[in-house]
């Protein structure tokens, strides 16, 4: 059963769930791994709070992320990608090779 807040073509609903460029670098950070709140942040400088809660909320909502609460004191919450998300590596291999080999006009190299 499709979401009735994505839209029906494949290119619009993937610009929908990986909106803005923080979605998709928090992406990029868990294919190398499960990762806590705090260790995306650092690994994304300037993301607020609010916008990688949002975004991991989206995430887990469409089965893009899991999170996993561990009962410990303090409590330990993990997030890693879901086989639909591991499906995202390609994309975001094949992203990065297609902007390397485009030109970079201030250094005046051509791919």
């Amino acid at each position: 059963m499709t979401d009735p807040c994505l839209p029906e073509c494949g290119v619009a609903r993937f610009l929908t769930l990986l909106n803005g460029p923080w979605a998709t670098l928090i992406v990029r950070e868990l294919l190398h791994g499960s990762h806590r709140f705090n260790q995306l942040r650092e690994a994304l400088p300037g993301i607020s709070p609010h916008t990688l809660t949002s975004r991991l909320r989206q995430f887990e909502r469409h089965g893009i992320v899991t999170r996993t609460t561990y009962a410990e004191i303090p409590p330990r919450v993990e997030y890693a990608l879901t086989p639909l998300g591991e499906g995202l590596r390609e994309v975001l291999e094949a992203m990065g090779a297609w902007a390397m080999a485009v030109p970079d006009p201030e250094s005046g190299v051509t791919a």
